[in-house]
């Protein structure tokens, strides 16, 4: 069967969208466009604009980025007419989606940097609101996807920026089908399959467009399901099984117009840890609280970090949206008020519902509609608040969220006896398990090592029978934690792909936390490494007891004690809590703060200020001085927080199904190419207990969907590759060699399975390269062969060739070494200087080897073997050569400033601020500070060409010439 081509797929779909209730029209470039819009926002608007209104409108629409437009898209926008009269234009229709006006286009052509021809278009009332990037089959879809990165940069801001309306992207293959939202920062892994109720999968290009992409179902998502981040200013879209949950429940609460029939009237949802329930619950209490027959929606958390956390991130997708409370009074007087929305803990809930000098002020709420949303419903709802909420608030209706809910297997027993989350809850409205998010690309798989001297072949040096040890004298012998600890400090940053990540370490109690703080402590001062580390536990009455098996509390003072909401008054040893504040003075030290337990507000800065280091590395802007390696626990942070720069969890203390899960899934966010799985090291034998966790949470047969497989699989899916490799270029001198730009991406489609399962090997203790069917040096020879190809495209684009490597994506980031940085460069110099003839050519061209592949060093290779080649051979000392090596670095800089400066005709002094900032601060300057900086600004039709030429040439001056100068 021949193969369709992407004009066949785009007949084929336009035929089938216009039987859908599409128009068809023809619209070749943005003066057609244009006119077009003129006569859609008429019909739509139900009038006629005249060309001064008309210019009026455009002028509005042509203003701010994507994240304004959407807001536009939504509004209203006043204009004066002719005649004097004021006039409303509508843009789209929320409140009834299916009265907006849809059309379908192909082929529009835009000319900005360079001129784009895009697939098909789908227009709602004459704004282009879909892109439909088509692939012929056995493409990848990930080439559609950096074809649409291709047009955001280089024409999407052209003809008043129509295409910056632009809220959804569709790509396809024909055979694979996937969504995005319009947010040019994120990669593939933000876009989505569409799925039926039952999280199938819908893939193929015809099923897709019938069940998304029909007038009604599109206009829906537009309307309610594409959400601003306020925090990024960027757009978010639900993901289908975050749609059909919201659904669910906004259906459910519909359905509730009378008196609440007990746990009829309610239920759950069940989605695995990490899928994104925050998203989900917030769009689900947005939706329910502007329903007419709902008066008030209380979202209930079980701890006061997290009331902060979801508060801020509520606020997030939408500004003011919700009022957090930060006492009991607070929370009174927000039930009382006209706050349609409260973010509060369910402390602070049964203390208002249960003393009468509260309840009294908000009595009126006792028989009106309230809907009750609880977070991780698993935790907080199996005492005796439960019971009293339903009983004051006679016709309450509650929905609960949690990752792993309460089965009769993982039950606790308390004064009320067992009961499941369905018990409390009702039937489960909708579910979405780990083994749905692990094949849908959402959470990444764990990747589970047993350190202990059960296993046979390992490079495990603890002598620890972890297999047979269950004493508490055992586990707290100080040769074990000693062993443990300097496991960590061989294997960290092996781990942590060297320190690109950070980890947690949780432990069985208070008493154990203290010993191993206090052994890496000495070891720092010691030597013998230097990782940034801090603790953060509550220092109250037996905070080492219950909670710390990770066993859901049964008594009242235990469930207060597990909500860890700090109390007042502490009544643990002083010991504890002086040991805690002699570990924040460290971390106070370290990072230039001023924390304490002195009073509540200190501490729980301090909480914050740990979870926002590790929440925070995933920006751009982060500074590597502010970064944090491990961070000690006992319970804290183990559920509920989400940090997607954690990548290891070490592990020595037992865990249980949801809390084994929970913790877990600590590790598996999804972030970029480099981060494969999450990385769990247990120092105690939890085989057993994790394969209960996840026959419980999915089924038995999920055990290998969920782990990945030994070392020696992966190797020999690595052996795999390599002969794959090998068939396509034998050698890597071949890779010179290749005929056309198709045996060029076969050679990179080869290398890349290499580099991508090289990159999982390397997470594991076991990998080394004496043991693999490819040496280093090899690797290294094909991965600057493979390097220079990237280059090579590269340049070819700047001149606006069609290349069909153009949208390949190379994951160079892949082959990057951060250990490897100037510092350590200028050791091999030296060593260099000190060789005999015989060496000194081998270690020359091992730095020259080392230079091309490394990421940041790539680009500093010439001037380096400049210096190699110049300046080295008239140093007498080598310990000078540090000296001499940054003289010369400065006075290349210079010049190449200088350079740079004369060719775009810049303002030296104020041209070089600006690169100051942008290397201190990692922001980008605005366009019009770069034009401050030239001796006359451009043209408005040049001023884009010239901002993104200057602008690059920035970059790669900080690139070469800042980046990765320290060591």
């Amino acid at each position: 069967m021949t193969k369709q081509s992407e004009l066949q797929l785009e007949n084929n779909l336009i035929k089938q969208l216009v039987g859908l209730g599409y128009q068809n029209v023809t619209i070749t470039d943005g003066d057609a466009l244009v006119s077009n819009l003129k006569a859609q926002l008429e019909a739509f608007n139900k009038t006629s604009f005249s060309t001064k209104e008309f210019n009026a409108i455009l002028n509005h629409l042509a203003k701010g980025n994507v994240f304004e437009k959407a807001k536009t898209l939504r509004d209203r926008f006043n204009i004066t007419r002719d005649n004097g009269d004021s006039f409303y234009v509508r843009f789209f229709n929320s409140e009834d989606w299916t009265n907006n006006l849809f059309q379908v286009t192909n082929q529009i052509s835009q000319k900005g940097i360079y001129k784009n021809r895009y697939d098909v278009t789908l227009l709602v009332n004459g704004l282009p609101l879909v892109q439909i990037e088509l692939k012929r089959r056995g493409l990848e879809l990930k080439e559609a996807f950096n074809q649409v990165n291709r047009y955001q940069r280089h024409s999407f801001d052209s003809n008043y920026g129509l295409f910056q309306y632009v809220q959804l992207f569709v790509i396809s293959n024909d055979l694979e089908t996937q969504y995005f939202v319009n947010n040019k920062g994120q990669s593939i892994k933000q876009s989505y399959f569409w799925s039926d109720i039952n999280n199938k999968n819908i893939k193929d290009l015809k099923s897709f467009a019938n069940l998304f992409l029909n007038p009604n179902h599109l206009g829906k998502m537009i309307a309610k399901y594409v959400v601003y981040n306020e925090t990024y200013k960027v757009l978010m879209v639900l993901r289908p099984y975050q749609f059909y949950a919201v659904e669910a429940l906004v259906n459910k609460a519909k359905q509730q117009t009378d008196k609440a029939d007990s746990v009829k009237a309610n239920g759950y949802i069940w989605h695995t840890t990490g899928s994104g329930k925050t998203l989900t619950s917030f769009k689900a209490s947005q939706i329910i609280m502007d329903l007419p027959n709902v008066d008030k929606v209380v979202f209930v958390v079980d701890r006061k970090d997290l009331d902060y956390q979801t508060m801020k991130e509520f606020n997030s997708f939408k500004k003011d949206s919700v009022s957090g409370t930060t006492n009991t009074k607070n929370l009174v007087s927000q039930l009382k008020d006209d706050s349609k929305l409260v973010v509060t803990t369910i402390q602070k809930l049964n203390n208002a519902i249960t003393k009468a000098n509260y309840n009294k002020s908000f009595s009126a709420l006792e028989n009106k509609r309230v809907v009750f949303i609880f977070d991780e419903c698993h935790r907080s709802q199996f005492g005796e608040t439960h019971k009293k909420i339903t009983e004051y608030f006679k016709n309450s209706q509650l929905f609960g969220f949690t990752g792993t809910p309460i089965f009769a297997k993982n039950a606790s027993k308390n004064d009320l006896g067992k009961r499941t989350t369905k018990d409390l809850f009702g039937e489960c409205l909708h579910k979405y398990v780990i083994t749905d998010a692990i094949r849908d690309d959402n959470v990444l798989k764990f990747s589970i090592e047993y350190i202990g001297r059960y296993k046979q072949k390992s490079n495990t040096f603890i002598d620890i029978d972890v297999a047979a040890i269950d004493k508490p004298e055992v586990f707290a012998d100080p040769k074990r934690l000693e062993k443990i600890a300097d496991y960590i400090i061989a294997y960290h940053d092996t781990k942590t792909k060297s320190r690109q990540f950070s980890a947690i370490f949780a432990v069985s109690d208070i008493d154990t936390l203290i010993k191993y703080y206090d052994i890496f402590k000495r070891k720092k001062l010691a030597g013998e490494h230097n990782l940034r580390i801090a603790t953060i536990f509550t220092y109250g009455t037996n905070e080492d007891g219950v909670g710390a098996e990770d066993i859901l509390p049964s008594t009242a003072e235990e469930k207060r004690l597990y909500a860890a909401e700090p109390n007042a008054t502490y009544k643990r040893e002083n010991h504890t809590r002086e040991k805690l504040d002699e570990y924040i003075q460290d971390y106070n030290k370290m990072f230039t703060q001023g924390f304490s337990t002195k009073d509540q507000k200190l501490f729980d800065g301090y909480f914050k200020d740990i979870t926002k280091r590790l929440k925070e590395r995933e920006k751009t802007t982060f500074l590597d001085k502010d970064r944090l390696d491990i961070v000690i626990v006992v319970n804290m942070m183990l559920t509920g927080f989400d940090a997607k720069k954690v990548n290891t969890l070490y592990v020595d203390k037992n865990l249980q199904y949801h809390g084994l899960i929970q913790a877990f899934s600590r590790t598996n966010r999804i972030i970029g190419d480099v981060k494969s799985q999450g990385n769990i090291l247990c120092f105690r034998n939890l085989k057993g207990a994790t394969d209960d966790a996840i026959t419980l949470f999915s089924n038995k047969e999920a055990i290998e969907d969920i782990i990945l497989p030994d070392y020696e699989v992966v190797a020999g899916k690595l052996d795999t590759a390599l002969a794959h490799l090998f068939k396509v270029t034998p050698s890597f001198d071949d890779i010179e060699n290749l005929k056309d730009e198709n045996e060029e991406l076969n050679f990179v489609q080869a290398f890349r399975r290499v580099l991508r399962t090289i990159n999982v090997l390397q997470s594991y203790t076991d990998f080394s390269w004496d043991n693999l069917n490819v040496d280093e040096e090899t690797f290294n020879e094909y991965a600057d062969r493979y390097w220079s190809l990237s280059d090579k495209v590269k340049k070819a684009s700047t001149v606006d060739k069609t290349s069909i490597l153009n949208d390949i994506d190379f994951e160079l980031e892949l082959i990057h070494r951060d250990e490897i940085n100037v510092a350590y460069i200028l050791q091999l110099l030296a060593k260099l200087k000190d060789a005999k003839s015989d060496d000194a050519k081998a270690q020359k061209k091992a730095i020259i080897d080392m230079l091309s592949g490394d990421l940041q060093l790539r680009s500093k290779r010439e001037l380096i073997e400049k210096f190699i080649e110049e300046n080295l051979p008239h140093i007498n000392d080598v310990d000078n050569i540090q000296d001499e090596f940054e003289r010369y670095w400065h006075e290349e800089k210079i010049l190449a400033l200088s350079k740079l400066c004369e060719e775009e005709h810049l303002d030296q002094k104020q041209f070089k601020s600006l690169i100051e900032s942008y290397a201190d601060y990692g922001r980008e300057p605005l366009r019009d500070d770069i034009f401050k900086c030239l001796d006359n600004r451009p043209s408005i039709l040049q001023a884009r060409s010239i901002g993104e030429r200057i602008l690059d040439k920035m970059k790669e001056f900080v690139q070469v010439f800042v980046n990765g100068m320290t060591g």
